[in-house]
């Protein structure tokens, strides 16, 4: 067929060359067409034997006629050829003679048409649509001419642009169906075919409905291509289509949506300059923009714009500003312009009140966003699932799971089905507390309750597990994810990477990362910054530097992070030469420091004792525009506390204080850690009343700071400060009594208690299995049992073996509290034991068997409390000094003269 369309063409040009006539009428080039596929015909069957003469074309004009008239149900689809109708299937020139024979009956041609391509040895060509399309569009039947069309591109019969474009048709037809093709291509997204269509009738000068033009600018505009859409715009105004304000509108949004707001801007000036008025969509299409790009000043003034205008503006023109203002952080003014849009007489929907919510919880004022979802419900605006799934993830951000979980029952309550996102969210709000075992039974019942695990499900697990250490479970949940078919994205990949990263398999890492090349995921500068961090971790800093050479030369160029992690890598290893080096570098490439990479760099060269360069850096970033925070004050307090100079390290606990910056608990840690150190009480405990009195919890750290002295020559004079203090305090006795026995409390609190009891139980399981014996103290046994152990089990049984032991040796071993010793789990990440650690401490404070390590020592039973302290000289680990210090308290909560009350309530205020 493609044989005879060439043809065709040619027999054309020919004409035109010659001069016979400049204009091929339509009708000679199909009487042309259709004797050159005759005598093609009848040359590729003179082998076959004589047929009878064929029933004349007006025999079959009539047949057709009549039968679907008579019988319409005769000519279905899939009904079988009569006999007499088979001439009109297998020979094309006789059908198209047939079907111009009836062009008069457009809906009997249509319906012959139909019949006919779906019947098996039919020729669809282009020319036998075309001949439909031209009757079915002359008599002005498109709707039914658009299903053709949509059979052909189905078809991919894409050559029947050419055959319309080539003069086949009518002029005034042909443009008519090429628009009905574009149409076709728009709506399927066909961008290459429409395009080609689009630049091959401009060139023909058959200019295309400006309606097709909008929405191939639509098209465009859907799938990010800007040049693409400015170019057929520029085509439009060039070859005189007039833009409509849906074409100025569209046109808009595409350059709002690339950032490029000024062309937008301008674009409006030229829209109003050339008489086409702005709608509200045009102002709407704006604001966003504007409202996107940060330009918030701007977007109102339009919305004055549009009130002057006659405008109507609504929640649509609101919403993107409110949005605006919360991303900048000025919740003051979004909560204002809510309340100027409802004077205005605008009702918020139900995406202004999602808009409160998100930008409410995104700031922490979950409680503000709760109040907004109530208000939500008295104006009669039924919460959608994604107002429960945005105030279930700000719950989830502030570690409040609790009411998390009410709101998701809350929304099935209102028949609300809660979707994958959800359950992904509160999947994430599990694993950022650290209990992924909850988050893997949500994911179960997720399961059993039809939603399938999506890749942002395992990706949030997988991250979970990495977080909390487990990286082997880590590895399981990437596994199962790709069992279940589930292609990893990007995200996933990448925090796969980190996991490997994290157990110093370098390799499966990095073939990972050839991985997702394969799959058409292009290496970012996460991806990067993510592998030159690992490489630093496992101290592998020439390979870091490496992949910076090669990231500098192939892309995408180093940023910030990825120049702070190799910095901070040789710090940490002393090379500070090498590591000023790097910063230079990275300054010279144009990029700007932060505050984590000079604090980085404070930190560590203060901790080393260069406190002038330290200060050097704290100075130059701020000449730079840094700021520095809480971390970095500490950073130089630590290391002026390092260097004894404690009043240099006060004048910066002053200066953050003044400049608004909040001391945490490492900042007063390490103050009372100083002046414990030079033996300064009075002023360690007002430091550490100051911390509770501003409602900053002490940890564990703090409490060692505070106890790890007691076995200096100096005890003495602390037991007499606090004794001085307790006695000049004039605290009820009632009260004294409730803070002795209240030490079980604090107990809870010393989260390195339940490390270092993890580490005790280890060794004894070890020992256990050795059968090494109860009173063994010797390290180097300890070490022969811990190997032992692993050979035999494996780390991760043994840690769960261990698990089993922990309870009952709590109960009985409580001797070796005071070994100074090592753990088996250097990272102890298998939950399930910190999980029965939890529990056996618990049990072992209720049931009071601590006091057992004393039993054969009875001064605390007959007030000897400086003889006891004297004891506390030999115990080495802060940790362990609990021990002592519970069984001490339980002949203080028996305790009846005031002597002997300021005497014992002492202990209870070292750590009160």
């Amino acid at each position: 067929m493609n044989l005879h369309v060439r043809a065709s063409k040619a027999i054309a040009a020919g004409y035109r060359i010659t001069g016979i006539s400049t204009v091929i009428d339509p009708i000679f080039l199909k009487v042309r067409f259709l004797s050159l596929l005759s005598y093609s015909l009848r040359f590729c069957n003179h082998n076959q034997a004589p047929t009878p003469a064929p029933l004349s074309d007006s025999h079959f004009q009539y047949l057709v006629s009549q039968i679907v008239k008579e019988k319409p149900w005769a000519l279905d689809r899939d009904s079988s050829v009569p006999e007499r109708f088979r001439p009109l299937i297998f020979q094309p020139e006789l059908f198209l003679r047939v079907l111009e024979s009836i062009q008069n009956f457009p809906r009997v041609a249509l319906r012959f048409f139909w019949w006919a391509q779906g019947q098996q040895g039919f020729n669809r060509s282009e020319f036998a649509f075309c001949s439909i399309l031209e009757i079915l569009a002359k008599n002005n039947l498109m709707k039914s001419a658009h299903s053709v069309m949509e059979r052909v591109v189905d078809m991919n019969l894409h050559g029947i642009a050419d055959v319309l474009i080539d003069g086949y048709v009518r002029l005034d037809v042909a443009v008519k169906l090429l628009d009905c093709l574009l149409w076709i291509y728009t709506e399927r997204s066909m961008i290459e075919h429409f395009l080609l269509t689009f630049d091959r009738m401009i060139r023909s000068e058959l200019l295309p409905d400006v309606k097709n033009c909008n929405r191939i600018l639509r098209v465009l505009r859907d799938n990010d291509m800007v040049s693409e859409a400015r170019e057929v715009y520029r085509v439009m105004n060039e070859v005189g289509i007039k833009p409509t304000v849906v074409t100025y509108n569209t046109l808009l949004d595409s350059y709002c949506k690339q950032g490029v707001v000024q062309q937008a801007l301008d674009l409006l000036s030229e829209m109003q300059s050339k008489g086409c008025a702005p709608n509200d969509v045009t102002y709407n299409v704006l604001i966003n923009g504007l409202s996107r790009k940060g330009e918030l000043q701007r977007a109102k003034e339009l919305i004055e714009e549009m009130i002057d205008l006659g405008l109507k503006i609504s929640a649509y023109t609101y919403n993107p500003l409110i949005r605006g203002f919360f991303e900048k952080g000025l919740l003051d003014e979004a909560i204002k312009l809510g309340e100027e849009m409802q004077t205005r007489g605008v009702l918020p929907m139900v995406s202004t009140y999602n808009t409160y919510l998100y930008g409410l919880c995104e700031h922490g004022k979950v409680e503000y966003a709760r109040q907004r979802l109530v208000e939500m419900t008295e104006r009669d605006l039924a919460p959608d699932i994604v107002s429960y799934n945005t105030l279930i993830y700000g719950y989830c951000r502030l570690g409040n799971l609790k009411d998390a979980a009410i709101l998701f029952h809350e929304l099935r309550c209102r028949n609300l089905v809660p979707s994958v996102v959800t359950y992904n969210i509160l999947a994430d709000g599990l694993c950022r507390l650290g209990d992924l075992e909850s988050a893997q039974q949500l994911k179960n019942e997720m399961i059993s309750q039809g939603f399938q695990p999506d890749v942002f499900t395992y990706t949030i697990l997988v991250n979970g597990a990495c977080k909390v250490g487990n990286l082997s479970l880590a590895q399981e949940f990437f596994e199962e994810m790709l069992h279940r078919g589930l292609k990893p994205d990007c995200f996933a990949y990448t925090t796969q990477i980190l996991c490997e990263m994290k157990l110093g398999n370098k390799s499966t890492a990095f073939s990972l990362q050839e991985e997702m090349v394969g799959k058409g995921f292009p290496l970012n500068l996460i991806v990067y910054n993510v592998l030159v961090d690992g490489l630093c971790k496992i101290r592998d800093l020439e390979g870091a530097c490496e992949l910076l050479q090669k990231m500098v030369c192939d892309g995408p160029a180093p940023d910030h992070v990825t120049y702070t992690s190799i910095i901070h890598a040789h710090l940490e290893v002393g090379h500070l030469r090498k590591a000023r080096e790097i910063f230079h570098e990275m300054l010279s490439k144009g990029l700007s420091s932060t505050v984590v990479t000079y604090t980085v760099l404070i930190h560590e060269h203060a901790d080393r004792g260069r406190l002038a360069l330290a200060f050097m850096y704290f100075s130059e970033m701020q000449e730079k525009g840094v700021l520095p925070n809480v971390v970095t004050y500490n950073a130089l307090i630590n290391g002026f506390c390092k260097a004894r100079r404690l009043d240099l390290a006060y004048n910066f606990f002053n200066e953050m204080e003044e400049k608004g910056i909040v001391p945490n608990k490492y900042t007063y840690t390490i103050v009372i850690d100083e002046n414990c150190n030079i033996g300064n009480w009075p002023e360690a405990l007002r430091l550490y009343r100051q911390m509770l009195d501003k409602g900053i919890e002490p940890d564990s750290c703090t409490h060692s700071a505070l106890l790890k002295q007691l076995g200096k020559d100096y005890k003495l004079q602390a037991l007499q400060s606090f004794e001085n203090l307790i006695r000049g305090c004039q605290q009820p006795l009632e009260e004294i009594m409730c803070s002795a026995k209240n030490l079980l409390l604090l107990l809870q609190q010393l989260n390195g208690l339940l490390n270092q009891a993890l580490k005790m139980v280890c060794w004894d399981a070890a020992l256990s299995m050795q059968n090494a014996g109860g009173q063994c103290a010797a390290e180097e046994q300890c070490e022969n049992g811990r190997v032992w152990l692993c050979r035999q089990m494996g780390r991760t049984k043994a840690a769960e073996f261990i698990a089993e032991l922990i309870e009952p040796w709590l109960m009985v071993n409580g001797f070796l509290i005071n070994m100074n010793i090592k753990a088996v789990c250097k990272k102890p990440a298998q939950y399930k034991v910190v999980s029965k650690v939890k529990q056996a401490l618990r049990a072992l404070i209720k049931n009071q068997i601590i006091h057992k390590q004393l039993r054969n020592s009875r001064m605390h039973d007959h007030l000897r409390f400086e003889e006891s302290f004297l004891k506390l000289e030999a115990m080495e680990l802060v940790y362990v000094n609990f021990h002592y210090f519970y069984a001490l308290l339980k002949a203080v909560a028996n305790f009846r003269t005031p002597d002997e009350l300021s005497s014992g309530d002492a202990i209870c205020h070292i750590v009160f």
